[in-house]
């Protein structure tokens, strides 16, 4: 690749190694270095005159300073993937573990060995995958981000698994107390969100919280007996809370309710299905009554 499509195709940016594998000279790097018209960002980095020094270059800088087998991460991989709105004013790249960058300002430099599945390519730039920058990033940024990134990019079992493949890791720790209390919370937004959908489509007879055999059914049609239980994303990583689901919806059976399940993903992806079928089970359960 020529020096010109390089410097278009990284924002101005351009490596030392690239340079020269590109023709270039060790001689007529220092040329453009010394005539300023490239300008270190970093040891063996450049940027070309007459492109601004932004959050991009900021990332490309890092990671080409870095090296090679170097992957974007944390924020910076969340903002690089569209899921922040900001840039960080550090940003992190992971290294492998036999290699060991000394640290630059604004640059920050975590070591270990990354699963392939964790590591994606987006505009040139290796960078951490969807499910684990979104846990990674979620130390950081916290739970508003994390509930995010789980309604609107990535699923819970996906960012589960990378959670575990990931486990030790510096924020590990922090990020399994933050996935727990996403999931909690999505059961009582998903509720949330079938009660509003319920009342919009005029559907009567049904009642939250009903008492039912020692338990609250979330949403219940008692003269039709069909109870509609919302799973929030923990039961996916909570085997004991899973067993206790089963449990309950065993009960409930025996009772003679009939028992639909559903998660956030059915409410948001498939509503109107979701709402079909309740209706659809509810009209069949009054008339065998």
């Amino acid at each position: 690749m020529s020096i010109d499509s390089l410097l278009a195709r990284q924002a101005g940016v351009i490596s030392r190694e690239q340079a020269h594998r590109a023709g270039l000279s060790r001689d007529a790097i220092d040329h453009l270095v010394r005539r300023r018209r490239w300008r270190p960002l970093h040891p063996h980095v450049y940027l070309a005159a007459g492109h601004r020094l932004d959050d991009e270059v900021a990332v490309r800088g890092a990671v080409l300073w870095a090296g090679d087998g170097a992957v974007l991460s944390g924020c910076a991989a969340a903002w690089w993937h569209g899921m922040a709105d900001r840039a960080p004013t550090a940003v992190r790249v992971t290294v492998p573990r036999h290699r060991n960058p000394r640290g630059r300002p604004a640059v920050d430099v975590r070591r270990r060995a990354l699963d392939p599945v964790d590591v994606t390519e987006v505009r040139g730039i290796a960078v951490t995958a969807r499910p684990l920058t979104v846990v990674e990033a979620s130390v950081d940024l916290g739970g508003r981000f994390l509930d995010r990134a789980l309604q609107r990019t990535v699923r819970f079992p996906t960012v589960y698994a990378a959670h575990c493949r990931n486990l030790g890791a510096q924020g590990s720790a922090r990020a399994g107390q933050l996935l727990i209390a996403a999931a909690d919370r999505s059961a009582s937004e998903a509720e949330r969100l079938l009660v509003r959908m319920l009342r919009a489509s005029g559907a009567r007879g049904w009642h939250c919280g009903l008492p039912a055999s020692g338990f609250l059914i979330d949403i219940a049609f008692p003269e039709a007996m069909v109870a509609v239980e919302i799973d929030g994303w923990a039961w996916h990583m909570d085997a004991v809370r899973a067993q206790a689901d089963k449990r309950r919806q065993n009960v409930l059976v025996r009772a003679g309710w009939t028992v639909l399940r559903y998660t956030w993903h059915d409410l948001v992806e498939r509503p109107g299905a979701v709402l079909a079928e309740i209706g659809s089970e509810v009209r069949r359960a009054r008339r065998a009554r």
